[in-house]
């Protein structure tokens, strides 16, 4: 699919905390649950806006430092975001709901129809909790030193099409799937280690920089100072 330049601003609804109280449950409105800072979260709102669906499918944000009670109890067991309400029940998990809100609601198709394209979809798709791993380690160690691979791989993955700057050429589901993660390594890495993610990766540079101009996306991006913070309070052995 061509990704959607434009989209609505919202004005985003505030997190909801242990005081907050439920929004009514199974009354026919679709909610996201969600938090404005965590990557996984990200994904589904990614993907959520891509399609078009800011009218049909509600924000509701939460505080998971202080997160409401009843969201365990009541609404997702699993007391993870992102999780979805939708026709009676409740979807989780971040890959499974990129799957899930574009099969069953309108818009753009995520994915493509080309055998080819759709093979390395799913590569790519069961390598992204690889990716993650090996970096989320390389911060407890050496940094760019043990996660240069990681980098190199999708630098590798991003050439194989030439009909876009996209993981599958156009613009698609496996794009979502990396960009809240490499959106994160790439301030903390620069931030902390002064190591620059796209030196010598002219295809992983292209590829961010497209993402960026994509509005769907850029609306979910959460604060560099604040994903820095963060970072370091995670992984004490760089504070």
């Amino acid at each position: 699919m061509a990704p959607p330049r434009s989209a609505v601003v919202e004005n985003l609804p505030p997190s909801l905390n242990s005081s907050a109280e439920q929004p009514p449950l199974f009354d026919g409105t679709t909610r996201l649950y969600t938090c404005y800072t965590c990557p996984f979260a990200q994904r589904a709102w990614i993907t959520r806006n891509c399609k078009g669906l800011q009218d049909k499918i509600k924000l509701v944000p939460l505080n998971l430092q202080d997160r409401p009670a009843w969201y365990k109890e009541k609404v997702y067991p699993m007391n993870k975001v992102p999780a979805l309400e939708h026709n009676g029940k409740i979807v989780g998990e971040s890959l499974d709901l990129i799957k899930y809100v574009d099969s069953n609601f309108e818009g753009p198709s995520l994915f493509p129809d080309d055998p080819e394209k759709r093979k390395l979809g799913r590569e790519l798709w069961s390598h992204v909790d690889e990716f993650m791993k090996i970096v989320y380690t390389s911060f407890k160690g050496e940094g760019p030193k043990e996660c240069g691979s990681a980098f190199d791989h999708l630098e590798s993955a991003l050439g194989k099409f030439e009909d876009g700057p996209f993981f599958l050429g156009q613009f698609s589901g496996v794009d979502i799937a990396y960009i809240p993660f490499v959106e994160r390594f790439q301030v903390y890495l620069s931030e902390v280690w002064k190591y620059d993610i796209t030196a010598g990766r002219p295809k992983l540079a292209a590829w961010i920089e497209e993402m960026n101009k994509i509005d769907a996306y850029k609306q979910t991006k959460t604060d560099p100072i604040e994903l820095v913070e963060y970072y370091k309070m995670r992984f004490t052995a760089q504070q």
